[in-house]
């Protein structure tokens, strides 16, 4: 369909490109079947870069599980890490980036973290977007 682009595709050859350069072991929970409009697609690869980068950089993750769901209400992304967690006060420019990413696309996105206990960053665009 035109306007719309295979996330699962694209979500699934970065999570193995970046799982191979990084050595951060990735579990894909779920990737939608159905394709979604590209402008979505182009945000959720912007917050799971940014997601990824970070677990990378800041984490000590050894594993990140991913979850993308499209269902009636629109589209959900969850990126876990269990790394060791940071002060969100303290949250840096990639938060702010993939916020701004959903937020385009009339969504939303929220970032959980707990010291020792890994990150969690759920984002959500209703199916209107």
């Amino acid at each position: 369909m035109r306007g719309e682009s295979g996330l699962a595709e694209a979500v699934e050859s970065h999570l193995a490109q970046w799982s191979g350069c990084t050595g951060i072991r990735v579990e894909t929970w779920a990737l939608p079947a159905a394709d979604v409009p590209a402008r979505v697609t182009q945000a959720v690869l912007t917050a799971l870069r940014e997601a990824l980068a970070n677990v990378e950089h800041h984490s000590g993750a050894r594993t990140v599980s991913i979850a993308l769901t499209v269902g009636e209400g629109g589209l959900l992304m969850t990126v876990s890490d269990d790394g060791h967690g940071f002060d969100l006060v303290e949250a840096g420019s990639g938060i702010v980036r993939m916020r701004a990413a959903f937020t385009e696309v009339g969504g939303r996105l929220s970032v959980n973290s707990v010291q020792g206990g890994g990150t969690t960053v759920t984002g959500a665009v209703p199916r209107r977007a």
